[in-house]
């Protein structure tokens, strides 16, 4: 599944590395989110391949996203 961040509407609440650090985390260069290195898509922090395996969690990480800068396509 593909992820992405809109990093410039991202507020760094911190919602979705807390809640699926295996797939988010905190980028402390600009104080907003990025795609894990691993799961990013051409070295771009806001884009991510993520495997289905980790839906659930980023389900619920969009759900969660106060300002809804996350978004996914299947």
């Amino acid at each position: 599944m593909k992820v992405t961040i809109d990093r410039e509407e991202c507020i760094d609440c911190g919602v979705c590395y807390i809640d699926c650090p295996n797939v988010f985390e905190e980028d402390e260069t600009n104080n907003t989110s990025r795609i894990v290195e691993a799961y990013q898509v051409g070295g771009a922090p806001g884009v991510g391949q993520v495997p289905d395996e980790m839906s659930e969690c980023v389900q619920a990480v969009v759900a969660g996203c106060p300002v809804e800068a996350i978004h996914v396509e299947e």
